[in-house]
């Protein structure tokens, strides 16, 4: 089989992740579309698009996974001091579009082969594509407002008890790292208990991301993905660690 396999509009048959490319490292699929179920089947599949308004549609699962256990969140002594300051106001999937969209506007970090990347992979395929999850409740958004003005906040999809954070914005500083201590301690409260960071950042491992070899990531999803058990509703308890 060629790698990176060409994939037919709403074709959701990816090839075993053991395949993906080592140079760039995860590249797996390129073509198919972004609906609803494909983009479902991908995530739960350890899969997720990646690419640029110049590029054709391109999927990635790259070895080693960035990933976050949520009870081992890190908190500095400076990012606690700014949560107990209380100087932000916290929502949850109150401004999904404008979270996304404030994300593709602030977007220049490493993507899936590790390497800096200038602009954004977050197109408007992608808005719209994120948008539809939304309304059918599987991607959601933390909002950090300052003074009414969102400032911060970051938005992924909750497939069982697996959280894929897809990205992040701040405007303030400490403003996305304050959205993603409520977001996780949210996440503990609903009972997730894995949270997809993709690639690994400076950034990530600040808060207390790691990284783990792909096949144990797969065999994660395999047992998450699919449980349901003891979900509450999605909703956001607003008080501070």
């Amino acid at each position: 089989m060629d790698i990176p396999v060409w994939l037919e509009p709403n074709n959701c048959q990816f090839p075993d992740t053991r395949l993906a490319l080592q140079e760039p490292n995860g590249l797996l699929a390129v073509g198919g579309s972004l609906a609803s179920d494909v983009l479902l089947s991908a995530y739960r599949q350890g899969i997720f698009p990646w690419y640029s308004d110049d590029q054709p549609l391109l999927w990635w699962s790259p070895d080693p996974r960035a990933v976050l256990f949520p009870e081992q969140l890190r908190i500095s002594r400076s990012l606690r001091k700014t949560l107990k300051a209380g100087l932000f106001d916290i929502t949850l999937d109150n401004a999904f579009d404008q979270v996304i969209r404030a994300c593709a506007a602030t977007r220049s970090s490493p993507g899936p082969t590790g390497s800096d990347e200038t602009g954004t992979w977050i197109t408007g395929a992608m808005i719209d594509a994120y948008n539809q999850l939304h309304q059918l409740g599987y991607a959601h958004s933390v909002e950090v407002w300052q003074k009414n003005q969102l400032v911060g906040g970051c938005y992924g999809l909750a497939i069982g008890r697996v959280f894929f954070g897809e990205s992040m914005f701040h405007r303030r500083r400490d403003a996305s790292k304050v959205g993603f201590v409520h977001l996780v301690q949210h996440l503990i409260e609903q009972g997730i208990r894995l949270i997809d960071c993709q690639q690994a950042t400076q950034h990530l491992e600040s808060l207390g991301a790691t990284t783990i070899p792909r096949q144990h990531f797969i065999e994660l999803l395999g047992s998450y993905c699919n449980d349901e058990t003891g979900r509450q509703a999605w909703q956001l308890s607003g008080s501070y660690p």
